[in-house]
């Protein structure tokens, strides 16, 4: 069993400056709630296989995820993190960001899916299914109010 979420937003920028947004991890101190810090793991433009360590703080605690590109298009931009070597220890997730241009607007809408919880991690992660959801959507208005500025 899985636990899937959804959010979207709509940015006043063209969908080239959201794509570039997404994947500018060196920008992502100015938008990304709670980011501590960002280690890429390879050098250069990001393509598939890119990889990179994500520390954030929430509720008080450092947490590490290790994030691989496992999609890259102009229109979706779909991430894999491996909660094995992660602080979980556990469970995977998959994230698909698909841009789609509107007529005079951007919308990028963000599907999650976490997968192999177990145990009592199942049970929390069923309970925190609109918490995830939070805190993605937060991470895309803070994008898109760096972006629109």
């Amino acid at each position: 069993m899985s636990i899937q979420f959804e959010t979207k937003e709509k940015f006043n920028v063209p969908k080239e400056e959201v794509f570039q947004g997404l994947l500018d991890l060196d920008s992502a101190m100015h938008w990304m709630q709670g980011l501590v810090r960002i280690e890429r793991l390879d050098e250069g433009p990001m393509k598939v296989g890119s990889g990179w360590i994500e520390t954030r703080k929430m509720m008080g605690q450092e947490a590490r995820e290790v994030f691989e590109v496992t999609g890259l298009e102009p229109n979706k931009i779909q991430l894999y993190v491996d909660g094995s070597k992660g602080t979980s220890g556990k469970g995977e997730h998959f994230y698909t960001y698909t841009i789609k241009e509107l007529a005079n607007a951007t919308e990028v809408t963000l599907n999650g899916e976490i997968k192999g919880m177990s145990g009592i991690a199942k049970l929390v992660g069923k309970l925190m299914k609109g918490t995830f959801r939070k805190i993605c959507a937060k991470d895309l208005d803070g994008l898109k109010h760096y972006l629109e500025k």
